[in-house]
């Protein structure tokens, strides 16, 4: 690969477990990534946030372990077979990455629902394109309409041999349709269908509730040390 270069962030307070200090690797903002670069970037580890390419660097905690599913071998467990039969009538459309009054409106309601006094239930509209579009990769929103109404958006990057999920949100009057866990199931199909051999889902964190559930689709594979394995080896290691 291209020598890429990185910058540090400074200490500040983790966004996921209390009381831990976090610290992040940037690549640096005058580098040019392209999909191809940012593909072997996933491969290692790295994930984006609007153009930012980043992975955490935390002196004294490795609790961040980025995930995949490869796609070919998914098994759904009994909990989202039954999250498809609840879904056989949602519709899905692929539409570009772009600002959409409904998409934002939308992204409002589902931070007041489920992250209050977060920073992001007041993103305005510029900023919330920024977070979740990028100049340069091939982003798409997937979005899901239940009955005729607009229930969930899906924003995913994809690349040659692999698909990476970004960010998913939801009108919450939809709770019983489970439309975050629906929109990970149509993504690996997808990718499936589009013979990509894995789907991207970021980090999974054991001990934090917002994270911990990437480990119900199985089989996943998790990077630790430099090499991916497989999740259930390292459930039998005693790891988990």
């Amino acid at each position: 690969m291209t020598s890429i270069p990185l910058f540090i962030t400074g200490d500040h307070s983790c966004s996921y477990l209390d009381r831990e200090t976090a610290r992040s690797a940037f690549v640096h903002p005058a580098f040019r990534i392209t999909p191809a670069i940012y593909a072997e970037l996933l491969k290692h580890g790295f994930r984006r946030s609007g153009n930012d390419v980043y992975t955490p660097q935390c002196p004294q905690c490795s609790a961040c372990i980025p995930v995949r599913i490869p796609v070919a071998r998914f098994k759904p467990n009994r909990q989202q077979k039954r999250c498809r039969k609840k879904n056989a009538d949602t519709r899905v459309v692929i539409k570009p990455a772009v600002f959409e009054p409904a998409h934002y409106d939308m992204y409002l309601r589902y931070q007041n629902s489920r992250h209050p006094d977060g920073s992001m239930a007041r993103t305005g509209p510029e900023d919330y394109i920024d977070f979740l579009g990028s100049e340069w990769c091939d982003t798409l929103f997937a979005e899901f309409s239940i009955a005729g109404e607009l229930a969930a958006v899906a924003v995913i990057d994809r690349f040659t041999h692999a698909w990476s999920a970004v960010y998913t949100f939801f009108d919450p009057k939809f709770n019983a349709f489970s439309p975050g866990m629906y929109a990970v199931l149509w993504q690996i199909e997808e990718a499936r269908k589009q013979q990509s051999e894995f789907l991207y889902l970021g980090y999974w964190i054991k001990n934090c509730r917002k994270m911990v559930y990437k480990s119900a689709y199985q089989p996943l594979q998790l990077y630790i040390e430099q090499e991916w394995r497989e999740f259930s080896d390292y459930e039998e290691a005693g790891a988990t």
